[in-house]
């Protein structure tokens, strides 16, 4: 089977959402002309892209790994782990962690021993190898925990706001504010592990990407 190209725009926001290193910086250089080429993004996307790449490209590497670690590790509203919001500490996001293992590798993606399948970056990524319709889809159905954080950046009028704010716009379907809401409501603090009754997200329910393994 023909495997799928790859999606440049998802694999780039993958990596601008990752932990800064050397490689990452000097590639911010080369994001504008990428994300132009293959055109996914609406243009006002890629001007927001933009921003982030100009605040971030005048940053020491030490000052903006610091920034990151402390935005995204050490609050739940701007987790970068999609269980986190809906699921918390509970012993279900352990067994939704292994559906979503089991549903990449059902669709050919390994995971290298230390990444969380639940971790933003992976998870667009995975995107990244399949179709644009697909992808599209896919990116749907987390979509209002993706709009959660994005909200929450967008309070402190973080730069990383606009990254996020793209990967909405890729997706299938908008945020519904009110279903959003309802995410941030049912959100547990960092400190609480009881157990959220809802259903975790199912990624592509029975239906797998045959032309992307």
């Amino acid at each position: 089977m023909e495997e799928c190209k790859m999606l440049k725009t998802y694999k780039i926001l993958s990596l601008l959402l990752s932990y800064p290193d050397v490689q990452l910086q000097d590639f911010l250089r080369e994001v504008e002309t990428e994300l132009k080429g293959e055109a996914l993004l609406p243009s006002e996307k890629i001007d927001g892209i933009v921003r982030f790449v100009s605040h971030f490209s005048k940053m020491d590497l030490t000052n903006w790994q610091a920034e990151y670690v402390q935005l995204f590790d050490y609050s739940r509203s701007a987790s970068l782990h999609l269980f986190e919001h809906i699921k918390g500490d509970s012993k279900d996001r352990g067994q939704a962690m292994v559906d979503m293992l089991e549903f990449y590798r059902e669709n050919g993606m390994e995971l290298s021993s230390n990444e969380l399948p639940d971790y933003i970056p992976v998870f667009l990524e995975f995107l990244s190898g399949l179709e644009i319709a697909k992808a599209a889809e896919l990116l749907a159905e987390p979509v209002h925990i993706i709009d959660r954080v994005y909200l929450a950046l967008k309070e402190k009028d973080n730069p990383y706001q606009h990254v996020f704010s793209a990967v909405i716009s890729l997706s299938a379907k908008q945020p519904d504010r009110k279903t959003t809401e309802q995410v941030i409501q049912n959100e547990k603090p960092l400190d609480l592990d009881a157990e959220y009754e809802e259903e975790p997200v199912e990624f592509g329910g029975n239906n797998s990407c045959t032309n992307c393994k």
